[in-house]
């Protein structure tokens, strides 16, 4: 079962912790969003490896933009 890795506000990606294959723990920190100056870290929501990575570094983001999947 796969799990989608959604941005929880628009900005722009500033960090990218993970890519395609990396296995990960439930609250690892893989994103980090810059909007209005402020860094906000996008945590990932269950235990897994990496399926596909839909974001990169310097991407602009909406709110519920499709980041990451995780399998």
């Amino acid at each position: 079962m796969s799990e989608n890795v959604l941005a929880p506000l628009a900005g722009k990606i500033i960090k990218v912790n993970i890519e395609k294959g990396t296995k990960i723990e439930e609250d690892d920190e893989i994103f980090i969003i810059e909007a209005m100056k402020m860094e906000t870290p996008v945590f990932a929501p269950c235990d897994g490896i990496i399926k596909d990575v839909k974001s990169r570094k310097g991407d602009e983001v909406e709110e519920d933009d499709l980041l990451a999947i995780i399998e």
